[in-house]
């Protein structure tokens, strides 16, 4: 197949890239500056709210781009972050409704934060969307994305990734190497992880799969409470996690941000191990341990 990525020069989008090429597929990196992307990954094209969109050629079009959700949540802030998403998926749609030789294939990026603050509660794909910003933000990142009238989509809710050295653990795995680590505020929150492979993985199930369509949570199968997260990291760099960061602390130092550490998100993938996917790391012990071991 020939699959268009948008957010090919980030964490998840990278790993997509590279996942797809091992598979044989071919790639079109979508980027606000395609003349930077290296020769060697292949064709690469304007991403572009402004201007129309070049689907042409493409089977399928993975969307993943958008504004880092990482940083204080000033008022700027949150309308970047949500102006990203909806902006960007609406100009992909838009190209999907209008090409015509475009894609059949839309898979599209989205967060467990559509659930927002699950409490002790299980939430499965479906699930109603939550409150809070970034269940707002999700629910019309997702209500952009089901506008692709005619074209196979599906929606891919991440939770809290687990990359070597990347995304978020680039930044706890050194707090934990220096025996920094330790709960967050109780400890008791859920914890919906996944390793970078599986969402990438999970994502080339969708496109490849005539039958994949709707909502997929891209959780393990079992969440853990951020305590047990703790102490499994901990475990993998074989430190104590012995300094626990108090809930008030961290929202005098992050914010409104400190929901993304805070909340509880008991989050189970129901619907994507019923549509056949097998995970390459199914808990959180192997995640870790490709992780940080």
């Amino acid at each position: 197949m020939k699959i268009g990525i948008t957010g090919a020069t980030g964490l998840i989008g990278g790993r997509v890239r590279e996942l797809a090429v091992e598979r044989g597929h071919e790639t079109i990196s979508f980027t606000r500056s395609p003349e930077s992307v290296p020769a060697a990954n292949g064709e690469a094209r304007k991403f572009s709210t402004a201007e129309p969109l070049d689907l042409g050629g493409l089977d399928a079009i993975v969307h993943l781009a958008g504004e880092s959700i990482l940083g204080l949540w000033t008022p700027p802030k949150k309308r970047r972050i949500l102006k990203s998403r909806v902006a960007g998926t609406c100009a992909i749609v838009d190209a999907l409704r209008g090409a015509a030789n475009g894609p059949s294939i839309f898979v599209c990026g989205s967060a467990i934060g559509f659930y927002g603050d699950t409490g002790e509660s299980v939430a499965t794909e479906a699930s109603p969307a939550g409150t809070g910003f970034l269940a707002e933000v999700a629910e019309a990142w997702e209500a952009e994305a089901t506008r692709a009238d005619g074209v196979r989509t599906t929606i891919v809710r991440t939770g809290f990734v687990l990359a070597r050295d990347a995304g978020a653990m680039a930044l706890v795995t050194p707090v934990f190497r220096a025996g920094l680590g330790g709960k967050l505020g109780s400890g008791q929150q859920w914890m919906s992880c996944v390793h970078v492979d599986d969402v990438a993985g999970l994502i080339l199930h969708a496109v490849e799969n005539s039958e994949v369509s709707g909502p997929l949570n891209a959780v393990l199968p079992e969440p853990v409470r951020n305590l047990d997260f703790t102490r499994a990291v901990a475990a993998a760099v074989h430190r104590p996690a012995i300094l626990p960061a108090p809930e008030i602390a961290l929202k005098i130092a992050l914010g409104q941000l400190s929901h993304l550490l805070l909340d509880s998100q008991r989050v189970v993938p129901e619907r994507t191990v019923a549509s056949g996917y097998t995970f390459h790391y199914a808990n959180l012990a192997s995640a870790l341990d490709a992780t940080v071991g």
